[in-house]
């Protein structure tokens, strides 16, 4: 799963990372390179958050589609990919 992650930087700011299909999934950096590994460890949790917690995981919805939303029109562009196994396998029972 590749999850869109919009970048913003404000002047005397760290790197501000929103994920704009996982409602309440922020993360910041120092750095650009830095942000985007904050990005994908708060991805991850997120995702065990929702799964411990019973609820669904929200898919991916296609960059172009958040493009278009005004709220992130200043925004950078990137996408975090998430391997299920790593998220799921440690969740789920009877997983060798």
């Amino acid at each position: 799963m590749n999850y869109p992650i919009a970048l913003h930087k404000d002047t005397h700011s760290a790197y501000g990372v929103t994920v704009p299909d996982l409602p309440g999934c922020y993360s910041a950096g120092a750095s650009l390179e830095e942000a985007v590994v904050m990005a994908e460890e708060a991805i991850q949790c997120h995702l065990e958050g929702l799964l411990r917690d019973g609820d669904p995981i929200p898919q991916p919805r296609a960059l172009e589609e958040h493009q278009l939303n005004p709220d992130f029109q200043k925004a950078a562009w990137g996408l975090i990919l998430v391997d299920p196994s790593k998220i799921f396998g440690v969740l789920l029972p009877n997983n060798g």
